[in-house]
């Protein structure tokens, strides 16, 4: 082999990989790569979403009861603490120290926590998800209850 074969063949893939280069370079990207690109990312996205919303929403059920149950809690500490049977008001609970600050006092929802006391029972509800008192999907702690008292403190 003389020295000039060897130098086309040395030089042969360098020149081939600098044209395949200009051609891309050249080309660019089509308008329909970039539309199959998006489709499929939002079938991505889609597919996740379906599958974290209802896990969101159970969530924020599960939040409610939590917060309810530490409004309760602490309703019951300040009615042992006082030697009452009436619900106190959330901001009561709050200066006197039974609730701490940070604690978040209303539902997921944004909606205030309705307080309902009795002499022997301590009731606390959210209005759930669709905000409306009274309806299937409110929740309360305990379970069973549903209140038909004092509501939010107002006595």
């Amino acid at each position: 082999m003389n020295d000039s074969m060897k130098t086309e063949l040395r030089d042969r893939p360098a020149a081939a990989w600098l044209s395949a280069a200009r051609r891309g370079a050249q080309r660019g990207v089509t308008l329909f790569e970039v539309l199959i690109v998006v489709a499929i990312l939002a079938m991505v996205a889609g597919g996740v979403a379906a599958f974290a919303l209802p896990k969101f929403r159970e969530a924020q059920k599960t939040q409610a009861e939590t917060g309810a149950r530490v409004v309760r809690t602490a309703i019951q500490q300040w009615q042992a603490a006082n030697n009452e049977t009436t619900c106190p008001t959330i901001s009561q609970l709050v200066q006197e120290k039974h609730l701490d600050p940070g604690q978040s006092t209303n539902d997921p929802w944004a909606q205030p926590y309705a307080l309902v006391c009795s002499d022997d029972e301590v009731t606390v509800i959210s209005s759930g998800p669709d905000k409306k008192k009274g309806t299937k999907d409110d929740i309360s702690v305990p379970k069973n209850a549903r209140g038909t008292g004092e509501e939010d403190g107002n006595k």
